[in-house]
């Protein structure tokens, strides 16, 4: 299904039936503020394992971040963040970075891995945000990037990522065209400001 939203004034009916296919184990392609994503309701095991069968990869080695709202469930996941770190995530967010910060017990159990971290996205898009605000939940989200060949290009067009994936996924939101540089992903779990991948979000300044 394809279902179209203004970006700017996303339809609130539509939103809402967004989210029930999420709270009823929905698959959902979307957009965010640098490439589109796939994603489901991180309380959603069934859902989780379509999302890793769909991009060919096992949930224990799958490199996911949560999207939030904003930041104010954040210690619902993470161990405590020390307050540099978090005056930066003030700053940056929303924006288009990923923040790896220690995940708290908390986290579902699915996506405990060895290294004990979650990724954390806020992005500057409205679509998504008001999505997991009628969720009541953050999102488990990947790019539709196969992260193993990196020959694959992300797909922009949502016109094309409809004819690609409309038979995986339960949703294609159309937002308008999405980017092409993905997030830039800042791994704060050792206290310091860590880039680990340069993408779209320049950390300077902050």
């Amino acid at each position: 299904m394809l279902i179209k939203l203004d970006p700017l004034h996303p339809e609130e009916s539509k939103i809402r039936f967004i989210a029930e296919c999420l709270n009823d184990d929905g698959v959902v392609i979307y957009p965010t503020d640098t490439v589109y994503g796939i994603g489901c309701h991180i309380h959603k095991p069934k859902a989780i394992e379509k999302v890793c069968r769909i991009k060919g990869i096992r949930v224990e080695k799958a490199n996911f971040s949560f999207i939030f709202y904003d930041l104010s469930h954040l210690s619902d996941f993470t161990k405590p963040t020390d307050n540099s770190i978090y005056k930066i995530m003030r700053k940056a967010l929303p924006g288009p970075f990923t923040f790896i910060l220690h995940a708290s017990s908390e986290i579902p159990k699915i996506f405990r891995s060895r290294k004990k971290t979650i990724g954390i996205r806020v992005p500057d898009n409205i679509i998504c945000r008001e999505i997991v605000k009628e969720v009541g939940s953050p999102l488990m989200n990947t790019s539709l990037h196969n992260e193993e060949d990196e020959i694959t290009e992300y797909l922009n067009d949502p016109e094309q990522i409809h004819e690609k994936y409309h038979k995986l996924v339960d949703i294609v939101i159309d937002g308008g065209y999405g980017n092409l540089t993905a997030s830039t992903v800042v791994d704060c779990s050792s206290g310091q400001v860590n880039i680990i991948r340069q993408g779209l979000g320049i950390i300077e300044g902050y």
